[in-house]
């Protein structure tokens, strides 16, 4: 799994013209799933996002997680994630997983993220076609991959 971490001051997703998640202070995760992830990147990558360390403290530092400013998360789909541009100019997307398996386990994430981390979460819908809007704070962006789990 990879995700696209930015930390926010608000952020949003619509679909069809219409609103369907909306956060203030927090992070955006994109979020793209791989033929082999498992259950297991699925719950390192959410324990991972959620504990880290990317608020600002009362001295300036980036000291405090989500739970620490009691931030939202809006997590969105996104398969693109693991294109490759080895060949041509055309993105191949041959190493995205296929709704079958990435749906299930996108789904996982999100339940993983509300129920067993206890952290607000919104979510775009898989496979939509969404418009995302945010404002970066910092900029803050950060990229995790679970299979180099830098």
């Amino acid at each position: 799994m990879r995700a696209v971490i930015q930390r926010v001051n608000k952020a949003s997703v619509e679909v069809d013209n219409t609103i369907i998640g909306k956060i203030d202070e927090g992070l955006l995760v994109l979020i793209g799933i791989e033929n082999e992830d498992s259950k297991q990147d699925a719950e390192w990558l959410a324990s991972k996002i959620v504990k880290m360390r990317v608020f600002a403290d009362n001295t300036g530092l980036m000291n405090l997680d989500i739970t620490d400013i009691n931030g939202e998360l809006l997590v969105i789909s996104q398969f693109t994630l693991f294109a490759s541009t080895k060949k041509g100019n055309r993105p191949s997307f041959i190493n995205s997983a296929k709704p079958d398996i990435a749906i299930p386990l996108y789904n996982y994430f999100l339940q993983f993220i509300k129920n067993q981390l206890n952290i607000p979460v919104k979510s775009g819908i898989f496979g939509a076609d969404m418009k995302v809007s945010l404002v970066n704070n910092g900029p803050v962006t950060i990229i995790i991959d679970t299979k180099k789990k830098e």
